[in-house]
């Protein structure tokens, strides 16, 4: 896919999430180098979104709802919520008008996980964005398998430890954190 062959640089931060310097995406992946991204958890109504992720990094995993990085432009770093929109138009179909509220940020969190299929490493501090959405989206298949809706109801079974294989690294750590 086009998107992932074009050089993009990404915040390479310290452990305190400071900025010190801009790393190409693939360098701080391969060499593990701590960055900065983010997540967004998309909601519909009382259901959470959970994408079938399809990426050269943690392919075919279930994340919350997707993830990527804030990229430089220039020399300025792309704003979370430039970066939450544009990802959320490329990955899902969303425009703005389709978004209920602003998204806001929840958390934050560190991981650091070796994808061993693909043989890089994230090594993040991971933004984690809440999404509320006025329809259910339908995910670009380039960047998804598919997805699924869970219940909010229903999101302790989130944590149940057969599930726990299928996730990202990052929803993972969430889970560990008792976040969900």
């Amino acid at each position: 896919m086009d998107y992932y062959k074009r050089k993009q640089y990404i915040a390479e931060v310290d452990e305190k999430d400071t900025i010190v310097g801009k790393v190409e995406k693939w360098e701080a992946h391969k060499k593990g180098i701590l960055h900065r991204g983010f997540t967004a958890i998309l909601t519909v109504g009382d259901y959470l979104l959970l994408q079938y992720r399809k990426h050269p990094v943690f392919d075919n995993v279930l994340d919350l709802s997707f993830s990527s990085h804030q990229i430089y432009e220039g020399d300025t770093l792309q704003s979370d919520a430039n970066a939450v929109a544009e990802g959320l138009a490329r990955e899902w179909g969303v425009e703005q008008n389709e978004i209920l509220a602003e998204p806001r940020l929840i958390r934050k969190i560190y991981y650091k996980a070796l994808d061993d299929v693909s043989g890089y490493t994230e090594h993040e501090i991971d933004y984690i964005f809440g999404v509320t959405l006025a329809r259910m989206p339908v995910p670009n298949p380039d960047f998804a398998y598919g997805f699924t809706a869970v219940n909010k109801r229903d999101i302790a079974k989130l944590s149940d430890v057969r599930l726990r294989s299928m996730y990202a690294p990052w929803v993972t750590q969430l889970l560990r954190e008792g976040f969900l």
